[in-house]
Formats: structure tokens, sequence, C-alpha cells
């Protein structure tokens, strides 16, 4: 493996994994606001400077591809033992829950109980009769869809 490979290799990990233990401590959860919340912790950790033109540098610096990276990680949960992946961008319209495994038909009491894990219940999401499954994708509308899109 060629070093620029392996450094970039290097990269993905640890941005990927500095996303991940680092989304629940933004509230709220599954919010436009607590991604910004992220975007300017690492930021400010970058050494950039808290004002627009800082965090507009360090977003520009990131670019289009690894910023939505990111944004897939941080609003994506995986739950390996309900062997189900829950999609919650705020920005969507819809919350996808899909298998990790084989595709194939939901149980929607498996969907309940993923959502509730996550912080996704009753309070946040549309109820049951709103859920539309589609081949192995649930997609379940937001009950307060966010005004405004990052």
């Amino acid at each position: 493996m060629k070093a620029t490979n392996l450094q970039a290799t290097l990269f993905d990990f640890a941005i990927g994994e500095l996303v991940r233990q680092h989304r629940e401590s933004f509230q709220p959860l599954w919010s436009t606001e607590s991604w910004a919340k992220l975007m300017i912790w690492l930021s400010l950790n970058c050494g950039c400077s808290g004002d627009r033109e800082g965090l507009e540098a360090f977003a520009g610096a990131l670019g289009p591809v690894l910023s939505g990276r990111m944004r897939r990680l941080f609003f994506e949960r995986e739950l390996e033992d309900l062997d189900l992946q829950v999609m919650a961008d705020p920005a969507e319209q819809q919350v996808l829950v899909m298998p990790m495994g084989p595709p194939g038909p939901l149980d929607v009491g498996r969907v309940a109980q993923a959502l509730e894990r996550v912080g996704l219940g009753p309070q946040r999401v549309a109820p049951r009769e709103r859920w539309q499954e589609l081949d192995a994708v649930v997609a379940i509308p937001w009950l307060d869809l966010p005004e405004e899109c990052p």
C-alpha cells in the first residue's frame, strides 16, 4: 500500500470515529443545530476563529465531499442487534430505516424499537399509520420538519 493511500485511509477512519464518538454530545439530537455545534467544535479545535469568516474558511477547507460524508455519519445509526440502519437527517423530509443485511420486508415492531432506541420516538416522527413501506426501506415523515436547511 502506498503511503498516501494509507494516510487517506487513516484520515477517513479517524474522522469517522471522531464524528461517531462525539455526535451524541451536541443537543438537541437529530437537529441542524446539533450538526452546526459539531462543526463549530471541530473548527475551534482545528485552530479556526469562532467568527463567521473563520467558520466559513473551515467549511470551505472541508469541501462538499468530506462534509457530506461527515453529515451522513452524524445522522446515521447502525443497530447491529436489530440488523437495522437509521438515516435521520433533518434536512431530508423523511427518516429512512433499512436492513443492514439482506434486503426484504421489515417488521414494523423492530423499526419502532430502533426509532425509540435512537431517540426518535413519537414526539419526533409521524405515527405508524403514516409510515411508508417500500421494498426494503421504511420511510417515516418527521413531525417537526425544520424550516431551514443547513
